[in-house]
């Protein structure tokens, strides 16, 4: 089974370009960080610029946040990086099973009523939050 990581790398470059703002701050560093190829790193950090969580300039490695990190909600990166939700209702089941038939429907309200309660949950959560459980 595959999963997203882009939420947890999202917020590690966020916090890398607050921790290292006057250091090397190039595609090729964070991706070091984070162990990732720079390619995948310019794309999420063309996510969080489009969410405007971070300016860059472009041909220059030097971006920047746009707010603190006390107003930055994990919510706030997980809706500028990820474009599903949480969970997913397989669509391949069989209508002519009785269980089949209903799961889809019931699994998506289970479904609805956990992505909210993630979602409010992720909103009270911080950049500096979790700054804050880092140990130099």
């Amino acid at each position: 089974m595959r999963y997203s990581t882009k939420l947890s790398d999202a917020t590690h470059i966020l916090l890398f370009i607050h921790v290292f703002a006057d250091g090397d701050l190039s595609s090729n560093a964070i991706a070091a960080s984070v162990q990732t190829n720079p390619v995948v790193i310019r794309s999420l950090m063309s996510d969080l610029a489009n969410a405007n969580l971070i300016q860059t300039n472009r041909g220059k490695a030097a971006p920047t946040l746009t707010r603190a990190l006390a107003d930055i909600s994990l919510l706030d990166v997980y809706q500028a990086v990820e474009k599903t939700s949480l969970l997913h209702v397989d669509e391949k089941t069989n209508l002519g099973c009785p269980v089949g038939k209903n799961i889809q429907g019931a699994l998506t309200n289970a479904y609805l009523k956990v992505q909210r309660a993630a979602e409010n949950e992720m909103a009270q959560i911080s950049l500096a939050d979790i700054l804050a459980d880092f140990r130099f």
